[in-house]
């Protein structure tokens, strides 16, 4: 990893090197095992999840879920920003993607921020910040990593990822009005209950793909695997047939982005799988357990270590390779510590939040810096106090359990 080779491939050859030359484990399971390993019914959610965030990214939702959010906030101290933080929350809510939502929402109301006399510097953390929550409202790709690593419901997790999700979107809101109000800076003038209304008919249908997806995995009318090839049909329908946004010559582009994009992380999925393997061929989940609990360390103390290994590992690597690798290693000791599956993988989910907007791999802040022509360091300063929002945020998650499992209880999950 220090010289630049991509992570799947590091991991990868070390684990092949490992495996034949200090253990005895037969070569032909490990073709097995790379070839059972992505055979799983939940690994097929993730291109059509990417596939749909493409299609509403380039569909024209984004900007119709930005108009809708101004019409409801956009009257407050930081009008325009807190639009964002909303817009941000509502597109999270049907990409599964944090980068695509920084994207979507950061390209138009980033330039209408400046414009309207907003420091760049604010803008852009507001958008780095608030674009992590595409990870955390589901659907969410990540979620599905840890449930496919982990063998953990899908449904559960996207239930339990609702409340903490629009906790911290109420957090992220709350700093920025502060931070806003401080300052003095713009507002807009209150839109009219016939504004309001029209901003909604227009987003209608961006909307609707929330109330689809949650709504069909609750009621049990799909999978979350079926509820993401759904929400990939629905999405190419809104964009091309009802926005008209997207023409029908520019697809095959969208498609073979998001190809792209599945087969990179199908990759990584495979070595890490392979990685998994070795670890539980070697016993190490089972080790690392039983000396934590010689050691005394209980729940409390083992999930401030996973809190700080995780943040750390966020300097070095982005999401998806966290989760792939460090699941199957934590995930068994927490089960033997009484920590709830679901509890612990929205802790590791909003750590992977905390990650992609940090440097130096944070994506976030990659995907800002390109909209908001600003270098890297200027944009790690600017998002310094939604940071620390998320980082007191992330405290409470991790020491409030009932705060991801009140829903999924609640609903009999």
């Amino acid at each position: 990893m220090l010289t630049g080779m991509p992570i799947s491939i590091a991991l990868g050859l070390t684990v092949l090197s490992f495996m034949f030359t200090l253990t005895d484990v037969r070569t032909e399971s490990v073709a097995l095992k790379l070839f059972t390993g992505i055979e799983s019914f939940e690994i097929m959610a993730i291109p059509f999840f990417i596939l749909a965030g493409n299609f509403l990214t380039h569909g024209g939702v984004a900007r119709r879920m930005i108009n809708f959010a101004t019409a409801l906030v956009g009257h407050w101290y930081g009008g325009l920003a807190l639009s964002g933080v909303v817009a941000c929350a509502l597109f999270a809510a049907i990409s599964g993607s944090s980068p695509a939502t920084v994207v979507a929402i950061g390209s138009v109301i980033l330039p209408a921020m400046v414009a309207q006399g907003f420091p760049r510097r604010f803008g852009a953390g507001v958008i780095t910040t608030s674009g992590s929550l595409g990870i955390l409202i589901p659907p969410s790709i990540p979620m599905v990593l840890y449930a496919v690593s982990t063998n953990t419901s899908v449904g559960k997790l996207f239930i339990a990822g609702i409340v903490p999700g629009l906790v911290l979107a109420f957090l992220l809101g709350a700093t920025t009005f502060y931070r806003a109000w401080r300052n003095d800076y713009p507002r807009m003038p209150k839109a009219t209950f016939t504004e309001r209304f029209d901003a909604f008919r227009k987003s209608i249908w961006g909307i609707l793909l929330i109330v689809i997806v949650i709504g069909g995995i609750y009621t049990g009318l799909f999978t979350p695997t079926e509820a993401a090839a759904v929400s990939a049909v629905y999405a190419f329908i809104v964009a091309v047939f009802i926005y008209k946004d997207l023409k029908l010559r520019d697809v095959p582009r969208v498609l073979l982005s998001s190809a792209n994009l599945s087969a990179m992380l199908l990759y990584i999925i495979t070595n890490a799988v392979l990685f998994s393997f070795l670890m539980t061929y070697e016993n190490v989940p089972q080790a690392l357990a039983q000396w934590m609990i010689d050691q005394g360390l209980g729940w409390i103390g083992f999930l401030l270590v996973v809190n700080l290994l995780l943040l750390l590992a966020g300097n070095v690597m982005e999401p998806s390779s966290i989760i792939l690798i460090m699941a199957p290693i934590l995930f068994p000791v927490a089960v033997k510590l009484g920590i709830d599956p679901i509890h612990f993988g929205i802790l590791m989910t909003v750590n992977m939040e905390v990650g992609l907007c940090h440097p130096p791999v944070g994506l976030n802040l990659y995907v800002a810096s390109g909209i908001a022509k600003m270098g890297i360091t200027e944009l790690t300063v600017a998002v310094w106090p939604w940071l620390l929002t998320m980082l007191a945020f992330l405290v409470v998650v991790t020491y409030w359990p009932g705060l991801s499992l009140w829903l999924p209880r609640l609903l009999g999950m």
